[in-house]
């Protein structure tokens, strides 16, 4: 994103969170056959194979998302899309998030963070409780709905690299349809196919929606995108002639 690759992203209200939280406060490697029940008991959360205290995820951005929403409040901020409340959030960040952050890379490369699901998360959360004293607060998803709207029928050639499923993934091809799919497409994901999910459909399936053009340069790569996206974008970035990527693998 930093290096101008990128021109929007289709996300998950998780992203908003972790990225925020994150940002202040550390997760932990775990392991992933840990006891959940004892997690519970001492007020840890589990996330795969890490390990997140509770006042690193939940207590943080309850802290941190308060004087956003205030601010956008106190400047007359009735209604607000989800691509600006992303772009407020990544405002916020300090400045050494720069390297670690989505939403600060975002803000300082004018990308938009368009996040369909926005309530389903602590972000979301966040907004609707601020919301219960401050009447008239309300999202306004039709905006980011234009935006991306704009985006699609003004590009000359549209391409998606899709990690994961759900919500991302569908929103990115349902609206290159509407431009006759897609010209190129990759798609990370460890779905099945065979049980007709969403998430493990893959590329091809796609072209007879018309979500993804019959002729475009198209694959879906089955396995981990925490290991796989980085060895992508890597290469690919030596490829340019761009020299070594650098800060695409780093601890949790």
């Amino acid at each position: 994103m930093r290096r101008g690759y990128v021109d929007a992203v289709i996300t998950t209200c998780g992203t908003l969170d972790h990225d925020l939280a994150r940002t202040y406060r550390p997760y932990y490697h775990g392991e992933w056959g840990l006891d959940d029940a004892r997690l519970r008991a001492r007020g840890l959360y589990r996330l795969g194979n890490l390990v997140i205290p509770e006042a690193n995820y939940g207590t943080i951005i309850e802290r941190k998302m308060r004087p956003i929403l205030e601010r956008l409040w106190r400047d007359g901020t009735r209604s607000i899309s989800t691509a600006a409340l992303a772009d407020a959030i990544g405002a916020s960040l300090p400045d050494s998030a720069g390297e670690t952050s989505i939403l600060r890379a975002a803000h300082d490369r004018r990308v938009p963070v368009f996040v369909p699901g926005i309530t389903d998360g602590a972000v979301g959360s966040q907004v609707w409780l601020f919301s219960q004293d401050h009447r008239g607060l309300t999202f306004d998803l039709l905006a980011d709905e234009q935006r991306l709207s704009d985006l699609v029928f003004e590009a000359r050639r549209s391409g998606a690299i899709m990690l994961g499923g759900g919500i991302s993934k569908h929103h990115t091809i349902w609206w290159n349809q509407f431009r006759n799919g897609l010209d190129a497409a990759l798609y990370v994901t460890t779905a099945v196919e065979w049980d007709g999910s969403l998430s493990g459909a893959r590329t091809r399936e796609a072209i007879s929606w018309g979500k993804v053009k019959p002729r475009a340069r198209h694959t879906t790569v089955e396995g981990d995108v925490t290991l796989l996206l980085p060895l992508m974008v890597g290469a690919a970035l030596e490829r340019l002639g761009e020299g070594p990527a650098r800060g695409f693998i780093s601890r949790s």
